[in-house]
């Protein structure tokens, strides 16, 4: 299979490629940075600059028998402004530019997995979120429909589309833990906020699962909550690190606080949803990490377990 690719060099991209590499497939990546792109996804992967012409993407895609779009800028950090111009640009306005290629391209991809975010149900509490449950109205919630709505858009030419309603992915090298793990490990981590917000959270490796299953499984389609089973409370996800760090974690971070550095951007940490992936248990879908505690361990218990030695060596 050949896959188009947006998103490449991120955190879940570069999994993804490793794994569709391994597979066989033949991987393009639409890339801002060529350079960049070629140190960190290795020679074998052909490139196409983002900066060129929509004739170069289109000959591209008549090539191609799938899509996957993974591109967006980081939310944390203050939203000016330009930072939302900048964050609706690299999700809303990239996925229709994919999306108008595919429809101008005659021997056209028949798949398009999209990314999306569980910010699409806005801050719910403690309700159970299933992918027919409503958006919300605030700038996540919006940013999210428009998202998904300008990747849908391909199914009036007759494309598969698959929308990744992503939580927190978990994986070595990156991603939320990248941030998390230096007060953690210091021994100074704990809850955000009041610690009651719901995280829904997935391991690296069951994420890049799901898209290899997606693109070659038609069962596969509409809205998916790319999400554990089982997602937790923030207090419950600090006290799960601190334990596969073998670290205390009570040191809370008030909201006060976000908020004062964040601004509005700080509702990303301090509210949560409790997504569930129902469309996944209905279709099957094998999670290798469906508990906290397992996923920790795998990402981070053999460098802690490495530390302890080490100190109780010196």
């Amino acid at each position: 299979m050949h896959v188009f690719i947006a998103g490449s060099t991120g955190f879940i991209g570069r999994a993804l490629v490793l794994r569709l590499r391994r597979d066989g497939h033949h991987l393009t990546a639409w890339v801002r940075d060529e350079a960049r792109a070629r140190s960190r996804l290795g020679a074998e992967i052909d490139l196409l600059p983002i900066s060129g012409d929509d004739a170069a993407m289109r000959e591209t895609l008549a090539s191609c028998d799938a899509v996957v779009n993974l591109a967006g800028e980081p939310l944390i950090g203050r939203w000016t402004t330009r930072r939302r111009a900048q964050i609706v640009e690299s999700r809303v306005q990239l996925t229709e530019r994919i999306v108008r290629a595919m429809e101008q391209t005659a021997n056209r991809p028949t798949v398009l997995i999209s990314g999306s975010a569980v910010g699409y149900y806005g801050d719910r509490g403690d309700e159970v979120l299933a992918e027919d449950s409503a958006p919300d109205d605030d700038f996540l919630g919006n940013l999210c429909q428009d998202w998904e709505r300008a990747a849908l858009r391909a199914e009036d030419f007759g494309v598969r589309v698959v929308a990744l309603r992503t939580g927190i992915v978990l994986g070595r090298d990156g991603g939320a833990l990248s941030k998390l793990m230096p007060p953690f490990r210091l021994g100074l981590g704990g809850p955000i906020g009041s610690g009651r917000q719901y995280m829904p959270w997935i391991h690296l490796h069951d994420h890049v699962e799901i898209v290899a299953k997606a693109l070659g499984d038609a069962r596969y389609t509409g809205p998916v909550n790319a999400t554990a089973p089982s997602p937790v409370t923030n207090k419950e996800f600090a006290k799960a690190l601190g334990r596969a760090l073998h670290r205390p974690a009570f040191a809370p971070l008030p909201g006060f606080v976000l908020k004062a550095a964040l601004g509005e951007a700080a509702s990303v940490l301090l509210t949560g949803q409790r997504a569930v992936p129902e469309k996944l248990d209905r279709l099957g879908f094998p999670f290798q990490y469906e508990v906290l505690d397992a996923a920790l361990t795998d990402i981070v218990g053999q460098a802690s377990e490495v530390e302890i030695h080490a100190a109780a060596a010196s």
